[in-house]
């Protein structure tokens, strides 16, 4: 039986989502900083193998939901697309933003919400270390990419009228 000691030196090799999405980074050679952007609306940004997380968000959830979303865009975009009037730069920006939702929640994610007993978004986001409004862009986004529902393994996973997840018997 583990003691109260035992659980403590493991939590302390568990690094939470910000973390793990940092050392992802570092493997592939993105600089990950944190910068005083004179915008407040700009969060972070990606340019040249460098990430800038802006200075003022404080929660380590958002600081995971702007990096991955910046990874995203390391992963999936192409040239500066900041012209978000150009249908093209729009597009890159969706496909950054699914491969942050697929990276940090995932339909795997939100099965596995289910299955912890989560019964509200709140639970969700706090399980699964992202920010409730980022979990309902998620579910915003797959409800466009999957219409009603999708399947995964044995579960169901509705997306209208509202997010439900069903095991399959």
């Amino acid at each position: 039986m583990d003691t109260c000691s035992d659980i403590l030196e493991r939590e302390v090799f568990v690094m939470n989502s910000f973390e793990r999405l940092k050392d992802e980074a570092c493997k592939d050679g993105i600089e990950v900083i944190s910068h005083p952007f004179r915008n407040h609306s700009i969060r972070g940004l990606y340019c040249d193998g460098t990430i800038g997380i802006n200075r003022s968000i404080t929660t380590t959830a958002e600081k995971s939901c702007v990096l991955a979303e910046e990874l995203g865009h390391h992963h999936t975009s192409v040239g500066d697309i900041i012209d978000m009037t150009d249908s093209r730069n729009r597009k890159q920006e969706r496909q950054a933003r699914l491969w942050g939702y697929n990276k940090l929640i995932g339909l795997t994610g939100i099965i596995n919400a289910f299955r912890a007993g989560c019964q509200n978004r709140h639970e969700i986001a706090e399980l699964l270390d992202v920010t409730e409004e980022y979990l309902q862009e998620c579910i915003d986004c797959y409800r466009d990419k999957y219409g009603v529902y999708t399947e995964v393994d044995n579960y169901v996973i509705y997306f209208i009228p509202n997010l439900a997840v069903m095991e399959k018997v």
